[in-house]
């Protein structure tokens, strides 16, 4: 066998290339190495089945290596199981004039009439040493034509072989399979089918250069034949841009959250005469491999210039949106199977990228809450108010008298008896329940009870008071509050279930909220570190703290621990 893969032999007379470049033998074919393996061993050993099953997609070679395996089993000279493809008998099987092979098309010869003419003929004599019959779309012959092929198939004359191909090997009836060799074809991979395509160029004097070879792969999708095809195409037209929408200026729309300019791309792009259902499909092929390039790059089939473009595609993106444009696409495109105007569910999809409040999912919701916060950490740092004096850190929200800011020596008594954290005694589940207390158990144990959703907004929330069976919680903006819709009757579930008791619940916004746990790093502390400040409350205790931002950390996180 050749060290490296054959051009197929030119069939003369013939223009279409997948028709002209054939394989003619096992070494010519490529992708199917398990397959001619098993097929050469078998007839180099004369270990040959007398059935057997070819599964696989459409373009992968099953028709092909049937009839070479006919070669292969009556060829006058063969070699280590390969047949010489220049003898009477392979050139008869070539031009498809040969007595020994049989074919037959079951989709348009599937009734039962057409299987018994082949049973009888099993056993007449052939001009060759073998009689080989090629069933192709096994999978549609009628139920009584696949039980009149059943006792022959299992008990077939001795020079008799039966090849059966099909792309749908779980509709051929088990009885049939079960009496067969089953081999699998396999789609080939880009590396394989460019190879392919760049050797049959040279052979044919087509002079194809790299673009339009990566073109024709693509479309080819894993099809030899469908990728041969495409190359004639490609070389006729001479247009290798227009066998494929170019979606760079929607996604630049989509990347900016610009709607008028992602819909105005879309709008080209159908004015171009490309049917939306189609432009949903190629968006959805084309954002796969931006996917696959962020993910696996390996698996990517993308090449050259086209998997850089796609690279920087998935750098702007960003993995989670990237996802959320396969599944927002995935849902548009069954959606359109029934709509009367397609163009719409694909524009209302692509809104939906653009604009995450149109968006129910909680990938949408997961998404504008992280834009919220980037648009804060991005916004300049107002100033700290002016310090004044505050109560003990977990106490309730109760007026203290002032007093004064001060600070006592190290062996100081009340330097001492100071605790940083030192919470207020917690309420009686049966009685009052104080500020503090709620504080602490919202978040340590009533906020891991909710929905995922219902956490994204609650991470950054604060509960403001406790009045009766009243509960006020701030959230940082008015869209957060008008998301707590959706969240509303779970949070009260998971409140009872701590709680005991039903709460209303009224929700405020303070833009405060977000900009206060990001301040105090970045703004300049007017306090020294190791400052005390004396609260002033009716056990005159001291709160101890080692800065300015960690009592704003601390007062905005009761019970909170910094563990970085």
């Amino acid at each position: 066998m050749p060290d490296g893969p054959v051009t197929p032999t030119s069939l003369e007379g013939v223009t279409s290339l997948y028709r002209r470049f054939r394989p003619g033998r096992f070494c010519e074919l490529r992708g199917q190495e398990h397959v001619v393996r098993a097929l050469r061993g078998a007839v180099a050993n004369a270990r040959v089945s007398h059935a057997y099953l070819f599964s696989g997609p459409r373009g992968t070679g099953k028709t092909t290596t049937a009839r070479i395996l006919a070669k292969s089993l009556n060829c006058e000279s063969p070699v280590d199981g390969d047949a010489c493809n220049v003898c009477a008998s392979c050139v008869a099987i070539t031009r498809g004039s040969s007595l020994d092979v049989i074919e037959l098309d079951a989709a348009s010869n599937n009734g039962v009439d057409d299987v018994r003419d082949i049973v009888a003929g099993a056993w007449h004599g052939t001009p060759g040493s073998w009689k080989v019959y090629i069933v192709d779309e096994v999978h549609q012959l009628s139920k009584a034509a696949s039980a009149a092929l059943l006792k022959t198939l299992e008990e077939p004359p001795a020079h008799v072989v039966f090849v059966l191909a099909t792309t749908d090997p779980h509709k051929v009836l088990p009885t049939i399979r079960s009496r067969t060799q089953h081999l699998e074809f396999r789609l080939f991979p880009a590396e394989t089918l460019a190879s392919l395509l760049k050797d049959v160029s040279d052979a044919a004097n087509l002079a194809a250069d790299d673009a339009t070879v990566e073109a024709a792969v693509r479309l080819g999708r894993g099809s030899a034949r469908d990728a041969l095809s495409a190359l004639d195409q490609l070389i006729a037209t001479g247009a290798v841009a227009e066998t494929r929408p170019t979606f760079d200026d929607l996604l630049e729309g989509i990347v900016r959250s610009d709607a008028v300019a992602t819909l105005t791309a879309l709008a080209t792009l159908v004015g171009e005469g490309w049917d939306p259902e189609q432009l949903a499909e190629s968006l959805a092929g084309e954002v796969r491999q931006v996917f696959l390039l962020q993910v696996a790059p390996r698996v990517a089939d993308a090449v050259d210039a086209d998997r850089a473009r796609l690279s920087d595609w998935g750098e702007r993106l960003g993995l989670a949106r990237t996802v959320r444009v396969l599944e927002t696409v995935g849902r548009a495109l069954r959606e359109m199977k029934s709509a009367p105007d397609k163009v719409v569910i694909l524009e209302v999809a692509l809104v939906r990228l653009v604009r995450p409040d149109l968006d129910a999912t909680y990938e949408a919701l997961e998404e504008r809450l992280g834009r919220l916060e980037r648009g804060v950490r991005a916004a300049p740092s107002p100033p700290l108010p002016p310090v004044t004096a505050r109560r003990p850190i977990g106490q309730s929200s109760a007026p203290a008298p002032e007093t004064s800011v001060s600070v006592p020596s190290e062996d100081s008594p009340a330097s001492a008896a100071a605790s940083p954290l030192d919470p207020a005694p917690a309420g009686d589940a049966e009685g009052d329940l104080t500020l503090a207390d709620v504080r602490a158990r919202f978040a340590e144990r009533v906020v891991p009870r909710t929905s995922r959703a219902a956490q994204l907004i609650l991470r950054s929330a604060r509960v403001e008071s406790v009045e009766g069976l009243v509960l006020t919680i701030a959230v940082a903006s008015e869209e957060m509050r008008q998301n707590t819709e959706m969240i509303t009757q779970g949070l009260r579930g998971a409140l009872e279930h701590e709680f005991k008791r039903g709460f209303t619940l009224h929700w405020t916004v303070d833009a405060s909220l977000v900009a206060a746990t990001l301040t105090p790093r970045s703004a300049p502390a007017p306090l020294r570190d190791e400052e005390v400040h004396d609260t002033g409350d009716d056990d005159g205790e001291v709160v101890v703290v080692d800065s300015a931002a960690e009592h704003l950390i601390t007062e905005m996180f009761p019970g909170a621990e910094e563990v970085s």
